[in-house]
């Protein structure tokens, strides 16, 4: 049950700061050697729900943890795409894509807002015994 929750949780957070990176992205579309960024989460998960990432099994506090063990360890990253220029300033942001994955991200924001919400009335209603 709290799985689901914790999980929604964490994409909204993810989409969250896609926004916010998506918007430095945009306000910095004519700033010469700018490099845009990214927000990774949905490849994090997947890779985490495949099994194939390696997790390690620690015997000891000292140990170095290796790989994720439970879902509470998935977390977005924010990731800077510094490999590549469009631009004969060196700035690599391009204002349509930007726009396309804001609006991409709103949708997807709503989406998953809403079915956290949807959890969270199921919840209530079995807490109500089925009364409203």
């Amino acid at each position: 049950m709290y799985n689901e929750i914790n999980l929604l949780t964490k994409a909204l957070n993810a989409s969250w700061k896609r926004n916010e990176v998506i918007a430095n992205n945009i306000a910095n579309v004519n700033t010469p050697n700018f490099k845009k960024s990214d927000v990774q989460f949905e490849n994090v998960l997947k890779e985490y729900l495949d099994g194939k990432k390696i997790s390690g099994v620690t015997t000891h506090q000292n140990h170095i943890p290796i790989g994720m063990k439970s879902i509470d360890e998935v977390s977005h990253k924010v990731v800077k795409k510094e490999h590549f220029s469009t631009r004969r300033d060196k700035n690599n942001v391009d204002i349509d894509v930007e726009m396309a994955e804001m609006a991409k991200n709103s949708i997807t924001f709503n989406t998953l807002s809403t079915q956290l919400n949807n959890h969270f009335q199921r919840l209530k209603i079995a807490i109500n015994e089925g009364k409203r």
